[in-house]
């Protein structure tokens, strides 16, 4: 592989994009996770909420800070390494991402402050309501940047003209284009999942080692009763998800199913070694007809293999392959998690099962895995179009860029990021590794029908039996 520019310049862009969506993965989630603990605390009284909001809020300060930074240099490449693309789409997307700034980043900032550093200053109310407002701009946040995104792989409302660039025809049907509902649910559900296994995980670790118990069993039996819900969702979304690229976008499909020939009654490839200078699987392992079942809900069914898109055309091979057998794979093990959940909470097991709480501490990492193999899978399927069809990535980097200038910057990001964020996570994780303060009840301001406790070992059991705090 030559280091020209445009390979330096897809790899830088693909590491800082990697290191960006793990924190918006996260604190999507955890904006709204808050919301529901300071609304149960307001409801209810209790101090363990409020400590447990506190804790969590202190997480999100680090990881939003900390995406906001990374944001903030993706952006910068639009303009250093592909201006060609930001020359071309600009009349559709700088509005789109201006929208974001206007609608969510503004919004943020306003009341991120309030959220952070207002609990005492201001009324409940009003922290609650600046609490409510920071994770609305999480969410819009991410229905721009989405909406942004899936235009470009379906392109709809805009024309390329003489110029060589691409005008608004119908904003409508650019926002809402065909791929956008399903990109937006699918994300959302995922950003969603990736907080409830990190509440899910780190609570059971506080569990198992006997720490934080009272927090430890809020913040578990949560979380899982959100991965029950969402994780069976998250298949069906997916499956919406698939069918609605293969309409669109049918070369990514065979990409990822790792088809070449395609055709009716195409066998599922569960595993394989895609060799595309030969054209063919290795190592093949296959069920037959399901591929075309999964796909077109028919046996026999016909679906496309990559054969049929000329050389050029084609996306890379290996990489969605793989990295969509790895988000489904653990797509599926989190489902038979939230089976395991419901199973032990309708038979009375759930707190007593440590096993199962070591299964849930390894799950904690899966959300953040399984968005990257996703962004990988479709992000490298898109290729060799930034907009898909119209616009190839070779037409889009920047024409004076030298290798040696994109080297450097690509160094120097790989450095940079280094540095920062071990350090960032290494604080993430020390916070989270001494877990909440525990309320004491001369500072917690406990609602009326509090009454003190005796200061001993308290269990899961105790949590649940006490009054409301």
């Amino acid at each position: 592989m030559d280091l020209d520019p445009l390979i330096l310049s897809r790899i830088q862009f693909a590491f800082t994009i990697s290191f960006h969506i793990l924190f918006p993965s996260f604190t999507v989630g955890l904006a709204c996770w808050i919301v529901v603990l300071e609304a149960r605390w307001l409801m209810t009284g209790r101090a363990m909420l409020r400590s447990l909001s506190e804790f969590w809020t202190k997480i999100f300060a680090i990881s939003f800070g900390m995406g906001v930074v990374s944001g903030i240099v993706m952006s910068y490449q639009f303009g250093t390494n592909w201006s060609r693309w930001s020359d071309i789409v600009g009349n559709v997307l700088g509005p789109l991402i201006q929208y974001e700034v206007v609608t969510a980043f503004f919004l943020e900032a306003a009341f991120l402050g309030i959220m952070l550093f207002g609990r005492s200053r201001v009324p409940k109310g009003i922290h609650f309501m600046a609490c409510c407002l920071v994770a609305l701009g999480t969410l819009i946040s991410s229905f721009w940047i989405l909406s942004a995104n899936s235009w470009m792989h379906t392109p709809a409302g805009a024309e390329l003209r003489a110029d060589g660039r691409f005008y608004v025809l119908d904003w409508w049907e650019v926002v809402f284009n065909p791929s956008f509902p399903y990109r937006l649910a699918h994300m959302l559900t995922a950003m969603f999942l990736t907080t409830s296994l990190v509440v899910a995980g780190f609570s059971a670790w506080y569990l198992l080692r006997r720490r934080h118990e009272r927090e430890g069993w809020i913040g578990y039996s949560m979380a899982l009763a959100m991965l029950t819900v969402l994780a069976p969702l998250q298949i069906f979304l997916g499956d919406l998800h698939g069918l609605n690229t293969l309409e669109h976008q049918p070369a990514k499909i065979a990409a990822m199913e790792g088809h070449w020939e395609g055709g009716s009654g195409a066998p599922l490839i569960l595993f394989a070694v895609p060799d595309e200078a030969a054209e063919t699987n290795r190592y093949e392992l296959a069920i037959p007809g399901l591929s075309s079942l999964i796909l077109t809900h028919d046996w026999n069914g016909v679906v496309p293999g990559l054969k049929q898109f000329a050389p050029e055309d084609r996306p890379p091979v290996l990489i969605p392959f793989y990295a969509f057998r790895i988000m489904v794979g653990i797509g599926f093990v989190l489902l038979g998690v939230a089976v395991l959940h419901v199973v032990l909470r309708l038979t009375g097991r759930l707190e007593s099962a440590r096993w199962f709480q070591r299964v849930v501490v390894a799950c904690t990492p899966l959300g953040f895995v399984a968005i990257l193999c996703g962004w990988f899978t479709t992000e490298v399927g898109r290729q060799p179009w930034t907009v898909y069809g119209l616009l190839r990535t070779g037409d889009s980097v920047t024409p004076a860029l030298t290798t040696g200038a994109a080297l450097t910057s690509l160094t120097t990001f790989v450095v940079v990021y280094a540095f920062i964020y071990l350090f960032g996570t290494y604080y993430l994780v020390r916070l989270l590794r001494k877990g909440p303060q525990s309320p004491t009840f001369d500072q917690a301001q406990p609602a009326e029908n509090d009454v003190p406790r005796p200061k001993r070992p308290l269990s899961v059991t105790d949590e649940r039996a006490e009054p409301a705090e």
